[in-house]
């Protein structure tokens, strides 16, 4: 005897892809808020992690990041040029 009738795999293919769905937004959702944080901690506009969504200015985006003087970089530079403590 089989205690699981026919109609239960279709159902819980339905269930799986909807929590599949809900788990993949959830992370595309957290990967956005992270990128966003990531530029504004570098003294970039935050939405600047919005473009991480375009398939080649993220490329470009992350290559900004790696190589350029980050705007926090030149304001700690020039307060220290002006004597000031930093803080």
């Amino acid at each position: 005897m089989n205690c699981v009738g026919p109609d239960v795999a279709p159902v819980f293919a339905v269930v799986f892809s909807l929590v599949m769905v809900f788990v993949c937004l959830l992370f595309f959702a957290l990967t956005i808020v992270i990128w966003c944080k990531i530029f504004s901690k570098a003294g970039y506009s935050w939405a600047l992690g919005l473009l991480m969504l375009v398939p080649i200015a993220n490329l470009v985006m992350m290559l900004v990041l790696a190589f350029s003087d980050w705007p926090v970089h030149r304001e700690l530079r020039s307060l220290k040029q002006q004597g000031a403590p930093p803080g």
